[in-house]
């Protein structure tokens, strides 16, 4: 099976910037099941260094591993593919760059980003929000919990609700039809960071009526 049809059975996908193994290992055994490295303050072959942290211990949890922002370094990371906000490289770009089996994934704020990459071929995924205001991306104001209930009547791609989310407020995007997250925070700044997925996946697979407040 191909790393893009893999990312149909992600649920819990965490973005952080370089970590330790440990560290890593921790949040992919609590529940976590893609790991992102995006880190904009290393050069590239630092970048490449902090990749094979992230690509051991994904192999070793059978996880996936993205990169941000950069399709030329995909094959250098020897990641499962690269993720593209609006302000990035375009898809066509990426696309091109990481060849056709492995993931392209895109960041959109509003419906008409959510309907261009549901229509877009090269996109394998999109996150969708940010559902709250977070420091993660200074400026970006917040989609709200309307475009989360948007993507879940519209989008038939995976979707991934991210922005501000942790294991208190899962319930509201659950509610609106999300099954999948992007988290930052919630893992990256916890003291366990094994427990913090834990949590999440809990609350994320919770059924609906039950995760409600």
């Amino acid at each position: 099976m191909s790393a893009r049809d893999r990312i149909a059975s992600t649920r819990l996908y965490l973005v952080c910037d370089a970590r330790p193994r440990a560290f890593l290992e921790a949040a992919l055994r609590g529940g976590v099941d893609a790991i992102q490295l995006r880190d904009k303050t290393l050069g590239d072959r630092a970048l490449v260094a902090a990749a094979r942290e992230f690509r051991a211990a994904a192999d070793g949890a059978g996880a996936l591993f993205i990169l941000n922002d950069r399709p030329d370094l995909v094959a250098a990371c020897a990641a499962d593919g690269v993720h593209v906000g609006q302000d990035d490289a375009g898809v066509v770009a990426a696309r091109a760059a990481v060849g056709r089996d492995r993931i392209v994934g895109r960041s959109t704020h509003a419906p008409g980003q959510g309907a261009a990459a549901e229509a877009d071929p090269d996109v394998d995924y999109l996150a969708v929000g940010p559902v709250h205001a977070t420091p993660t991306k200074p400026g970006r104001a917040a989609a709200g919990l309307e475009y989360v209930a948007w993507a879940a009547a519209n989008v038939t791609k995976p979707w991934f609700a991210i922005g501000g989310l942790d294991a208190r407020n899962v319930h509201e995007v659950t509610a609106r039809g999300a099954s999948r997250i992007v988290v930052v925070r919630a893992i990256a700044d916890a003291a366990d960071p094994e427990a913090a997925a834990r949590a999440l996946r809990e609350r994320l697979e919770e059924p609906v009526a039950a995760a409600q407040p």
